[in-house]
């Protein structure tokens, strides 16, 4: 039922062509453990800190994420194409089909 699946646009994300995420990665451990001493002050809120920790929390929405959302049912796809036929004949005749 590739009929129903709206494809949304894919969005933009630059990705750095010279970049070393291991050294990134690094560098984020290395700062964490330095807050964890007390070398460091504490880190202030940060909403991308909590960013989807509930949907990682319950595996219902785990599988939701990983599928890409909702999709319509295969009976509420022929109820939606038996009426939409019934109202387009209801258009070109004038009349309903019963």
């Amino acid at each position: 039922m590739g009929m129903f699946n709206v494809r949304e646009p894919h969005r933009f994300e630059h990705k750095y062509i010279y970049v070393d995420e291991r050294k990134e990665r690094l560098a984020k451990i290395e700062e964490r453990a330095k807050r964890e001493l007390g070398m460091l002050p504490q880190e202030g809120f940060n909403p991308e800190n909590i960013r989807g920790k509930f949907v990682e929390g319950t595996t219902h929405l785990k599988r939701r994420k990983e599928n890409g959302g909702p999709r319509i049912s295969f009976p509420v796809a022929i109820v939606l194409i038996v009426l939409l036929v019934i109202f387009l004949l209801w258009i070109l005749n004038g009349n309903s089909v019963f």
